[in-house]
């Protein structure tokens, strides 16, 4: 019987990770659930929570997964801790895919803090043009700054709206380009930029435009994250889970 594999998404690099982990082996990709219309993911796909530790510690069992890897956001602090308690509780071998941080270079204005709620006391009395570029669970802070006009991009709509007199909403996906977002912050006139260090190549267009423009960067640390075998990209989890499985047939072999 091939080995089957629970992936924790929500990231480009999970959904591709997953895709190819399918040709050897049976995958199952879980999202959160919070985008109301992801993009295809190409395998099937579990949606919602687990109900903390013991929920997924119940689902690996229930569902005899061979493999569990963490493909989450680098923010999502929760549920990967989550996910490392299962594993240890059910004896689940877990690996994860850790996207690494962006470094700053010369040109850049960045100021470190440690949640948006440090950013939002931060941003000063004096109005602003603020680009939030977080996501909508880390939007309610700034409702104490309502002096400042604020720039908020999401791929779903912001319900209810920031409860401040002056913002500005634009649906839209990634990936951003560093042109696109350059126009983007002369169009509005942006002085900060407030944003988490994801990483990678997806959302890093601001930062760049940012650099380019002299504008000011407020960047959230990354949480702590539980120490497990990780790679920083997909071929390199890909070997990780190879050295963890004996792949199986691919899904020609199983009648998918």
């Amino acid at each position: 019987m091939t080995d089957r594999i629970l992936v924790l998404g929500g990231t480009t690099e999970a959904r591709q990770l997953a895709g190819k982990l399918a040709a050897k082996y049976e995958v199952t990709l879980s999202l959160a659930g919070r985008t109301r219309d992801p993009v295809p993911q190409g395998v099937p796909v579990r949606v919602g929570g687990f109900g903390g530790v013991e929920g997924l510690a119940a689902y690996l069992r229930d569902n005899r997964i061979k493999l569990l890897i963490d493909g989450t956001h680098p923010y999502a602090a929760n549920i990967s801790a989550n996910a490392a308690q299962a594993a240890q509780l059910t004896g689940v071998p877990a690996i994860a895919l850790r996207r690494p941080p962006w470094e700053q270079n010369p040109g850049d204005r960045w100021t470190l803090v440690g949640n948006a709620t440090e950013a939002a006391a931060l941003l000063g009395t004096t109005p602003r043009k603020i680009f939030l570029a977080l996501g909508r669970q880390e939007l309610a802070p700034f409702e104490a700054a309502p002096q400042h006009a604020y720039l908020i991009r999401s791929v779903d709509p912001v319900e209810p709206p920031l409860a401040v007199p002056h913002a500005t909403y634009i649906p839209a996906r990634g990936p951003f380009s560093e042109v696109d977002d350059c126009a983007l912050l002369k169009a509005h006139g942006i002085d900060v930029i407030v944003a988490k260090n994801s990483g990678g190549d997806a959302t890093y267009g601001k930062i760049a435009a940012a650099r380019q423009l002299g504008i000011e960067v407020f960047l959230i640390r990354r949480p702590s994250l539980p120490d497990l075998p990780s790679g920083a990209d997909v071929e390199e989890v890909l070997r990780l889970a190879d050295h963890v499985l004996t792949p199986g047939p691919g899904p020609e072999k199983r009648g998918v």
